[in-house]
């Protein structure tokens, strides 16, 4: 697992699961990519093997909340470099939050792909989905050429299933088979925010968009290197992006932005060419650049969170809408 992918599976760990509905689908989802139903001797057991620590402790939280079951959690040992993968597992409760949860249809029978109650769900249930999906078998590929949010599916129709999730979600996806499994994968680097926001990795998010522009900067270099002007061009363009998610978080906060935030905003947007260490010289007290980009980081984060719980634009939304009239003709 990639430190990247790892990051992204930490974060995600953490989202509150308030919603029933979007539990249910996220638990359904993580049973369905990572394990599944065991029928023995007409005993039904539920189980998921999981590579993530936190996604493991995670679906027995969950599981705990929405049905009073404690699950059984196992470290089982893997390979020979100290690797480990989790094992949940509900034995005797397995039947009846199999069919809570829709792995289970009204006549007993094991439901291929995805329950219809997630399918025909709300967008909320879809992130969710979607989120279970990732913490099971996703994966993130750094920016470049390859760059991917990639879902390793149990077969065809979880395949279908979770693509038809994306498509409600407006996120442009491809299901595939490739070296012998089903995929789903996003590759548009807008529609990779997009969907790492709907999930609620907002923190990824913006560490995506940092090495999307750092890929963005360097590849821009080595194809303009004889133009001293490439770099001043890419960082007037990181100027304006910052500007613009800045605002929008004002838009979205509103007066609940905090004074040490505000500050590092409204100087960000009043001295848009400034370095981060210049902006921080202008402070009082005096600030790193460290703590500047924190502080910034934090308000898009806030405003991110905020605007993801009202189902209104986010700021990276924002400056993707931005980027998209820029590179339309004649739209202004």
């Amino acid at each position: 697992m990639s430190a990247l992918t790892a990051s992204v599976k930490d974060e995600l760990a953490a989202v509150d699961a308030s919603m029933a509905s979007a539990a249910v689908a996220e638990i359904a989802t993580l049973f369905r990519f990572a394990g599944g139903i065991h029928i023995n001797s007409g005993r039904v057991a539920l189980q998921a093997e999981l590579g993530h620590a936190g996604a493991a402790r995670r679906l027995r939280e969950l599981v705990s909340r929405a049905f009073r079951v404690e699950p059984e959690l196992h470290t089982v040992a893997s390979g020979s470099r100290g690797a480990h993968h989790y094992v949940v597992r509900i034995g005797r409760e397995g039947e009846r939050v199999s069919r809570r949860i829709g792995l289970i249809d009204t006549y007993g029978r094991p439901v291929r792909g995805l329950p219809p109650s997630i399918v025909g769900g709300s967008k909320a249930d879809a992130a969710a989905a979607w989120r279970g999906a990732f913490l099971a078998r996703g994966a993130l590929l750094e920016p470049g050429r390859n760059a991917a949010l990639e879902v390793i599916c149990p077969g065809l129709e979880s395949a279908y299933a979770l693509g038809g999730l994306a498509r409600r979600l407006a996120i442009p996806y491809r299901a595939r088979e490739s070296r012998g499994a089903h995929r789903v994968d996003i590759r548009e680097g807008d529609a990779i925010a997009a969907m790492l926001t709907r999930m609620g990795a907002n923190d990824a998010v913006i560490r995506w968009e940092e090495l999307r522009t750092e890929r963005e900067v360097t590849g821009t270099a080595n194809r303009l290197a004889n133009f001293d002007d490439a770099n001043m061009r890419r960082s007037a363009d990181a100027a304006v992006v910052a500007v613009i998610r800045v605002k929008r978080a004002f838009e979205i906060l509103g007066d609940d932005v905090p004074d040490n935030l505000r500050e590092a905003g409204e100087f960000r947007i009043q001295y848009p060419d400034d370095s981060l260490n210049l902006l921080g010289e202008r402070m009082s007290p005096v600030a790193t650049k460290d703590a500047v980009a924190g502080r910034l980081r934090r308000l898009n984060t806030m405003a991110d969170k905020r605007a993801s719980e009202l189902g209104i634009p986010t700021t990276v939304d924002t400056v993707n809408e931005h980027r998209r009239r820029r590179s339309t003709p004649g739209e202004k």
